[in-house]
């Protein structure tokens, strides 16, 4: 198996538990945290809608400065319905779609870098950063998402195994 299928299947599964936990968002609480040094809710529901897309940047991209000196800062789109948000799921899973049909194994073994104001932050092979900063990434802060949904009363979708809302 190539590692593009594996990825493109993984995309898919992924996406389908990001769906589900997206739609369940509470609409007019996006400015809610759980605690003052957590990230508000509308931002993690962001990061856990548009986080496919990053997989498009590491292929399509030879590196990212987050906060390139002199140049304007990178920073997630701002979708405040739960409509924005899923609409943004499926914009950033067709942008890794066509990333991965594009894309070749031998490009998947290439470096790629993240910077911070020009300095490299991490450097690793594009597979490596697919499967850790964004698959393994997108699954922790999902999880932060069922954690928020539950403190606002919305119900916790099953993703990888039964919740008390959906028991299977």
């Amino acid at each position: 198996m190539q590692m593009t299928d594996f990825f493109l299947a993984e995309l898919e599964r992924e996406a389908a538990a990001s769906r589900r936990a997206l739609e369940r968002v509470p609409e007019g609480r996006a400015d809610w945290k759980p605690h003052e040094k957590s990230m508000p809710l509308g931002y993690l529901a962001t990061l856990v809608a548009t986080m496919p897309g990053w997989i498009a940047m590491t292929i399509n991209m030879d590196e990212l400065d987050l906060n390139p000196p002199g140049g304007k800062r990178y920073r997630e789109p701002d979708l405040t319905t739960v409509q924005a948000l899923v609409e943004g799921l499926d914009k950033s899973v067709a942008q890794a779609r066509a990333a991965l049909c594009a894309t070749s194994d031998e490009h998947l073994l290439t470096p790629w870098r993240l910077l911070s104001g020009g300095r490299v932050v991490m450097e690793q092979p594009r597979y490596v950063v697919i499967q850790d900063s964004v698959f393994n990434h997108l699954a922790h802060h999902r999880g932060q998402l069922t954690v928020y949904l539950r403190l606002n009363g919305a119900p916790v979708p099953a993703i990888y195994g039964p919740t008390a809302d959906e028991p299977l």
